[in-house]
């Protein structure tokens, strides 16, 4: 279950996980979870707790939430005591509006493919 989305005091908890969630537009917002939570979770609650600086912003369903982490999609199920994520920091990841996610395996089979073309993507 989602701890808070307030910044911490200065001292963190034992197993806590801190996000720090970026949107497209640049704005930011830090939030304290737990290990066993999922992307899909994590969608829920940041759609539950909107924060105020990012009503321009607001999608219409947590749903359509992802969240993006060293370059990759995040699918619902993946919790984030699986990603190994360093104690004691906060990890910064992108928070985007997308209704559908790739398949897990499809830029490996792009890249499979003999192609000259290039396939890259640029998150501001």
């Amino acid at each position: 279950m989602p701890l808070s989305s307030q910044p911490s005091e200065g001292h963190l908890m034992s197993g806590e996980v801190h996000l720090r969630l970026i949107l497209v537009s640049g704005k930011t917002q830090d939030f304290t979870f737990s290990p066993n939570d999922s992307a899909t979770d994590i969608a829920k609650h940041v759609f539950e707790n909107w924060p105020a600086g990012w009503e321009e912003e607001r999608v219409s369903s947590p749903s359509i939430l992802r969240l993006i982490f060293q370059g990759r999609f995040l699918h619902g199920n993946v919790t984030l005591g699986a990603l190994k994520l360093p104690p004691g920091r906060t990890t910064v990841m992108h928070l985007v509006a997308r209704e559908t996610l790739p398949e897990p395996n499809s830029h490996g089979q792009r890249n499979r493919e003999k192609t000259t073309e290039s396939n890259c993507c640029l998150l501001l």
